[in-house]
């Protein structure tokens, strides 16, 4: 596959999203925005839904937690989670999409809904289809093996030991086919010349078991996700995708110490209403979101989940801004990949 064009859309496209690994925040992003707000004509009058389209073990249950956790704590509106994992969030965005545009719905999304429309439009274009309220997480990629493998112990002797496989080795990654994560999967492989076989699940919690359980030999994941296994030694990264390491991982190899050349592509989470909700509405989601970003709460869950490696706040504008460019970065190479691009 060529990376040529790829790689300069990337770079471009995720200039203002890179920042140095070891940048320290003074003032937290929404800071400016008032402490209240009015009700507009006494909405909401009643809990939220949040519609969740993967299950509440894996990241973005996580951040739907932190997130409905922070927006109750700041406005004393309960957000009730409603789950929906499947078809890589395709079965959530259909759930969601079918409710009534009355602001009293939400929605936490991934990359992933931008992938999709990248590969089909027809399928919902987050920054034109919904109304985003806030990107709350970015984060970048790691690779984890077992702590105690013996077979390789880091990145060289991993992709040795890959290699002397002939196809037979195994690593844990998500199922759909053209996400961030597969792509990465394919930079990676064709640069190293490995050949190994992507295990797929759809939900977070029997990905990183298949690890911890020795069915797989490694595991693609963003490093919040599995915190709870690094702090108890049980994985180990062994290549961080960002071009330099991050203080945090000052042991782990980059792309650049791995002589990998390609653009990292990252993965961001974040909320959206209806296109149709009021506007009056709207506004005191964005209001409500956009601050429980600043919640101590929320600051605190961001930390522990390395999320404040990279600068994670985006507020409407900006987050339309990412998904269109992520659109374009998508369709370049799912061409590139000789994908049917619809």
């Amino acid at each position: 596959m060529k990376l040529r064009k790829f790689v300069a859309a990337s770079a471009i496209a995720f200039a203002t999203m890179t920042l140095t690994a070891n940048t320290a925040y003074a003032a937290c992003a929404t800071d400016n925005l008032p402490s209240g707000k009015d009700k507009p004509g006494g909405y909401p009058a009643r809990a939220l839904t949040m519609v969740v389209p993967y299950g509440p073990a894996g990241g973005s249950g996580q951040v739907a937690q932190a997130m409905a956790q922070a927006v109750s704590d700041l406005t004393g509106i309960s957000i009730n989670r409603d789950h929906k994992p499947g078809g890589s969030g395709t079965v959530g965005m259909t759930a969601f999409m079918a409710t009534p545009p009355d602001g009293y719905t939400v929605l936490e999304h991934i990359d992933d809904a931008s992938s999709a429309h990248a590969l089909d439009s027809t399928k919902p274009n987050p920054a034109t289809d919904l109304i985003p309220l806030v990107t709350s997480q970015i984060t970048f990629s790691q690779v984890y093996i077992k702590k105690d493998e013996d077979r390789f112990t880091d990145w060289n002797s991993f992709v040795k030991w890959v290699k002397a496989q002939n196809g037979k080795a195994t690593i844990a990654n998500v199922s759909k086919e053209g996400s961030m994560e597969r792509i990465t999967m394919k930079f990676i492989t064709d640069a190293t010349g490995m050949k190994i076989q992507q295990i797929s699940f759809d939900k977070g919690a029997p990905r990183y078991g298949a690890l911890a359980g020795g069915q797989v030999d490694a595991l693609f994941e963003q490093p919040g996700d599995v915190r709870k296994f690094l702090d108890a030694g049980k994985f180990k990264p062994i290549l961080t995708i960002l071009k330099e390491r991050p203080s945090a991982f000052a042991d782990v190899p980059s792309l650049s110490d791995a002589g990998l050349k390609f653009e990292p592509l990252f993965r961001f989470r974040g909320f959206y209403v209806h296109k149709g909700a009021p506007a009056d509405r709207v506004a005191w989601l964005q209001w409500a979101f956009q601050k429980a970003y600043c919640q101590p709460s929320y600051q605190k869950y961001n930390e522990s989940k390395f999320m404040t490696l990279i600068e994670s706040f985006r507020d409407t504008a900006g987050t339309r801004e990412l998904i269109t460019a992520t659109v374009k970065q998508y369709r370049d190479v799912y061409k590139e990949m000789g994908l049917a691009v619809k």
